[in-house]
């Protein structure tokens, strides 16, 4: 009992959802287990359950980080076939993934992903014949037989899907054993990567139920090429991967796979419009033109390619028809219970998995060294005090094939007392131990004071705390004084692999140039704060794209802090890179020569892809007409190639090469945090006062049970007058964020008055 808590405690603690379960009945053995679909258990609560329990489950959903759950059923018979696809399909992807076998011997195989998941899916059945009506067991399961034209037949999931709002047993209940991998560091999936596991499952798909009508059944007396025409008809398409016609007419209804009642979506005059948000591989809420639909086809055997290619494609968008095209008022007017509400603009990849806070060698050690001796450790501030330290030794002296250098900004937040001081004194402390603590500063005072500062020491780094003041500071300002040091921070960065020429003063000689600046700055700050204090200038000019931002969790529980020295492997490793003097002659420390760190043939064909990636994102931005998009995302691929560099020389300071391994760690990295900086930038950054205030609210629901607050709630919440509010939430109603939810109280009494965020993607329909 004493292991299931502790394991129950891990799991809470890495933000899932565990509660004590029954496990004959495969249920929680809680009465009211659903009100934590929306809420972690406190340890008090786990505590009180684990004391005497025997089992665990765990929720899927939005409630777990966007945990996902694959179940492969029947002893688990279609696990090796599936898994044979995904190795073929996504070489590396399986290994990343958390599998446990379960108490009859299937898989439970487990990941989170990057925006919230479906509801519960049937993704692989197959059909068994019975002899007649009476129940069969398969595997310990009692199936009923259903009639089927003129046969019995038991219908059997093989694969299905645990997602929002679901739930499965897990170990370390009896009778079940993770085989690969932790709970407690469970990677987080793109959409293509969790699209790829899924249609390696509907692959595997015995049985599909036929609709008998003309479009798509075999019909008596075909001519030569019918059934041809069929197999290109969407109907057919739709039909084949487990949609069914639900009801005729010019406006036909279809219900999605996985579904027994009910519809998922439309087809008029060839245009597919999906309202549901369980229907993989469409996107809720959108409408197909008869070509993406027929596209399908091309693409049968990879049906999650298809998806990503019609979306790239421009498939798949909201708005008005073209001039010619089909209007879908039609459609989304006929019915308007089957409106669903409007997708948000950025989903939440959530904050960074903790495995990706971990590089081998001189990084890893400092991060060590500092969670230690902190009196609060923070493996967030621990890292990117650590990568701060080792950007700064080896400034100047290396570089990739690409010539870049390892100048980073890294900012940290963090809430106050949670241990955001402790990695820069860390840093000091290496910095005086080899002799380079005069090249260390505290703080901007002013562009010129920058640019001073490295014109005498060409590699510094700055460890400046609370960054959002400065940054309130340049917004505010009346004079260019701080206008000019966001000015050169943006120059610096640029300037690290040239030179930049320092200011000209009137009637005075050239000042000369900084020759290959190394500027490295490790900022911290409070998340809200930071956030507010950005404006929409500075998410455009550059500096918000060149900053890798990560944000802590909760704080940690203290530790009594202990005096002790520094590591030798990091003392010795801190020598060598001030030491270490690349190229040749006297000009070495004005004008280095730095080490080339060369790339293995994978690591640099992954570079290649992710450049792609990030191009693909950046054209997407282009087109949408999306300035801070393109920003950020012109600068992915250079980000990846600095942070691949410091992973190698991390890894191996003497004989430093860039592996597929750092490629693989740096773009994950990098993907992660940038979907992570532009949702939390559109969530944050306003244009007004007024638009920050609607920020506030949407914000404000996001975080409530149900993303429902009572409007008393929210005016005790938002501290604004009466007036003020109404007028915020009447703008919110029109803009479709939000709506009004009626009270369903029978008794006497005005009716209160609540709001609901309108989120796609919460697994209803």
């Amino acid at each position: 009992m004493a292991e299931l808590l502790e394991r129950a405690l891990d799991y809470r603690e890495a933000g899932l959802c565990v509660l004590p379960a029954i496990r004959d009945e495969k249920r929680p053995a809680l009465p009211t287990w659903k009100q934590y679909q929306h809420r972690l258990p406190t340890p008090q609560e786990l505590a009180t359950w684990f004391r005497n329990g025997s089992a665990a489950c765990l929720i899927a959903g939005a409630v777990s980080g966007n945990l996902e759950m694959i179940d492969f059923d029947l002893g688990g018979e279609s696990f090796e076939p599936w898994a044979d696809i995904v190795r073929q399909r996504a070489p590396g992807l399986l290994e990343r993934l958390v599998v446990e076998q379960s108490q009859s011997g299937g898989r439970h195989v487990v990941y989170r992903c990057s925006g919230r998941v479906n509801g519960n899916l049937k993704l692989a059945q197959r059909a068994v014949e019975a002899p007649d009506d009476r129940p069969v067991v398969l595997h310990g399961k009692s199936y009923q037989p259903r009639r089927c034209t003129d046969r019995w037949l038991v219908i059997v999931t093989l694969i299905e899907t645990r997602g929002e709002g679901g739930l499965f047993l897990c170990a370390p209940s009896p009778g079940y054993e993770l085989i690969q991998g932790e709970f407690t560091a469970l990677p987080v999936l793109t959409e293509y990567e969790r699209l790829t596991l899924l249609d390696a499952a509907w692959s595997l798909n015995e049985w599909v139920e036929r609709v008998e009508s003309p479009q798509n059944g075999r019909v008596a007396g075909d001519r030569p090429g019918d059934e041809y025409n069929r197999r290109n008809d969407p109907r057919e398409v739709l039909c084949r991967h487990g949609w069914a016609l639900v009801r005729e007419g010019e406006n036909e209804y279809w219900r999605r796979p996985g579904k027994t009642d009910g519809y998922s979506a439309t087809l008029k005059d060839g245009v597919f419009y999906v309202f549901t948000s369980n229907a993989p591989p469409f996107e809720p809420n959108r409408a197909y033109a008869p070509f993406a639909v027929y596209a399908l086809l091309e693409h049968d055997g990879d049906f999650a390619a298809a998806a990503i290619a019609l979306r790239s494609q421009g498939f798949g968008d909201n708005g008005d028809a073209p001039d010619g095209g089909v209007d879908l008022s039609a459609l989304t007017g006929s019915d308007p219970d089957l409106r669903e509400p409007t997708a948000p603009p950025l989903p939440d990849p959530g904050p960074l998995p903790d495995e990706l806070l971990r590089v081998p060698g001189f990084v890893g050690e400092v991060m060590d060294y500092c969670l230690a001796t902190a009196p609060y450790p923070n493996p967030v501030m621990a890292f990117c005090g650590a990568l701060a330290i080792q950007a700064f030794l080896a400034g100047r002296r290396v570089r990739d094939p690409a010539d870049n250098r390892t100048n980073i900004y890294l900012l940290g937040l963090a809430h106050s007392a949670a241990g955001k001081d402790h990695p820069r004194k860390v840093n000091t402390r290496i910095a005086h131990e080899v002799g380079v603590a005069e090249y260390i500063g505290d703080r901007f005072a002013s562009g010129e004071g920058v640019q001073d500062a490295l014109f005498v020491n060409p590699c510094m780094l700055f460890q400046t705390d609370e960054i959002d003041g400065m940054l309130q500071s340049i917004n505010k300002a009346k004079d260019a004084r701080h206008e000019n040091v966001m000015s050169t921070l943006l120059t610096m960065y640029s300037a690290s692999n040239s030179v930049f020429p320092m200011r000209r003063k009137a009637g005075k000689p050239s000042p000369g140039v900084i020759d290959q600046p190394n500027l490295v700055i490790f900022g911290t700050a409070i998340p809200n704060h930071y956030y507010e204090a950005l404006s929409e200038r500075m998410l455009t000019n550059g500096f918000f794209a060149r900053m890798v931002i990560l944000e802590s969790g909760p704080r940690t529980s203290g530790q009594e802090p202990r005096i002790a020295a520094l590591p030798p492997r990091v003392i010795e490793t801190a020598h060598w890179w001030a030491d270490f003097r690349p190229g040749r002659g006297n000009l070495q420390d004005w004008h280095p020569a730095p080490a080339i760190v060369e790339a293995t043939d994978d690591a640099m064909t992954l570079l290649v892809e992710t450049r792609k990636e990030a191009e693909a994102e950046y054209s997407k931005a282009e087109a949408g007409s999306d300035p801070v998009g393109t920003t950020v995302w012109g600068r992915v691929s250079e980000q990846v190639r600095k942070l691949a560099l410091l992973y190698a020389i991390s890894e191996s300071h003497r004989a430093p090469r860039i592996g597929l391994e750092a490629v693989e760690w740096a773009s994950r990295f990098v993907l992660h945090q940038t979907r992570r900086m532009l949702f939390m930038a559109s969530s944050h950054v306003a244009d007004s006062e007024f638009d920050a205030d609607c920020l506030k609210v949407i914000g404000k629901l996001r975080a409530s049970p149900n993303l429902t607050l009572s409007h008393s709630k929210l005016l005790k919440r938002m501290k604004r007058k009466s007036t003020e509010l109404d007028e915020i939430m009447k703008t919110l109603i029109l803009r479709g964020d939000v709506e009004p939810v009626s009270d369903q109280r029978t008794g006497p009494g005005p009716k209160a008055v609540s709001y609901r965020l309108r989120v796609n993607g919460s697994g209803e329909e």
